[in-house]
């Protein structure tokens, strides 16, 4: 960027806020001078008018100049498509002037040969789609067992994660936690004798949460997602229990875990009922619905709402080309 130009974005900005144009700018430019500066008195005068003019003429020419340089390619541009459009004109005259009449027979061969070309790149078309579609079957089986082999791996993992509550949560030793798609809620039993609230220090941050009572710390850890501070809140209960309500940043997904520290909970065992679905606008209801049916499909060793649209189609083009060998080629 030129010295000249650093200050352009300044000066659009400076001439938005002007709705009675250029001529507005320079009004309150000069009304800028006049009050802020000595510019008008600071030197013999006349000096400031002459130099306004010195300024204007130089800047007049450069702008005249510039005019008749953007005039000059706008013409150039039409002389060059005008030249562009008569060569293709002449070029389709030639090519009609070289049409020429020709018997029956002669015409007769010309068609077989045009037939016999259109058969053979049709053969060949036939070949290509065949190696295409036999790519895309051999790229699925391969995609299958790797998802089998992903799938044998996530087995292996949740037989170490533990089951979710009634409420999809966990039961864990100091607290118990449950969750919904939009909010978790926190149990935190600190009886048998009542405790007041000033006893409690609860500190709630976007992905932290510290709980204490008394000399006690109950919890301090990462929380697994982010949560929305100005909607989240805690109460005591009956002198006996810390209850904190958590309002969800990521309304689309399950937690497997309060804080860092907790063991996982097998998400794929969340019963979704609990979640409320009806309370869901429609698109986030939609959404979910679908999450639900592909998580169904994959514990059932069934293709997922995806899978079965590109099987659909697979089929579809098997239907419509009967004439392709589909023999050698495996489905799943």
């Amino acid at each position: 960027m030129s010295d000249e130009e650093k200050f352009d974005g300044m000066l659009f900005t400076l001439a938005q806020q002007h709705p009675g144009g250029v001529f507005e700018v320079l009004d309150t430019l000069f009304s800028f001078l006049a009050r802020k500066t000595d510019f008008y008195y600071g030197g013999e005068k006349g000096k400031a008018e002459k130099i306004l003019v010195e300024k204007f003429k130089k800047y007049e020419h450069i702008a005249y100049e510039r005019h008749a340089d953007e005039i000059r390619e706008r013409e150039e541009q039409d002389r060059l498509r005008k030249e562009r459009l008569k060569k293709k004109k002449e070029e389709e005259e030639k090519a009609a002037q070289k049409i020429v009449e020709v018997d029956d027979e002669e015409a007769s061969r010309i068609m077989a040969e045009n037939k016999s070309k259109k058969e053979v790149t049709q053969v060949d078309e036939d070949e290509e789609k065949k190696k295409e579609i036999a790519a895309k079957i051999e790229q699925k089986v391969a995609e299958k067992a790797e998802k089998a082999k992903e799938s044998d791996a996530e087995e292996e993992e949740d037989k170490t994660k533990i089951k979710p509550n009634s409420g999809n949560g966990a039961d864990l030793e100091n607290y118990k936690w449950t969750q919904t798609l939009q909010e978790i809620e926190l149990s935190i039993p600190v009886g048998p004798v009542r405790v007041k609230a000033r006893d409690c220090a609860i500190d709630i941050q976007k992905k932290h949460l510290k709980v204490r009572c008394g000399n006690k710390t109950i919890i301090d850890g990462e929380l697994q997602h982010e949560v929305k501070v100005g909607e989240s809140s805690w109460t005591l209960d009956d002198g006996k229990f810390i209850l904190v309500h958590f309002e969800k940043i990521n309304k689309m997904e399950w937690w497997s875990k309060l804080v860092m520290s907790d063991p996982d909970i097998n998400t794929k065992k969340v019963n979704p009922e609990n979640s409320k679905l009806s309370d869901l606008d429609g698109e986030t209801r939609s959404m979910v619905e679908k999450m639900m049916y592909d998580q169904r499909q994959k514990e059932l060793g069934l293709p997922t709402s995806e899978e079965q649209k590109k099987q659909d189609v697979l089929k579809n083009f098997m239907k419509a080309h009967p004439e392709m060998d589909f023999s050698k080629c495996k489905f799943n």
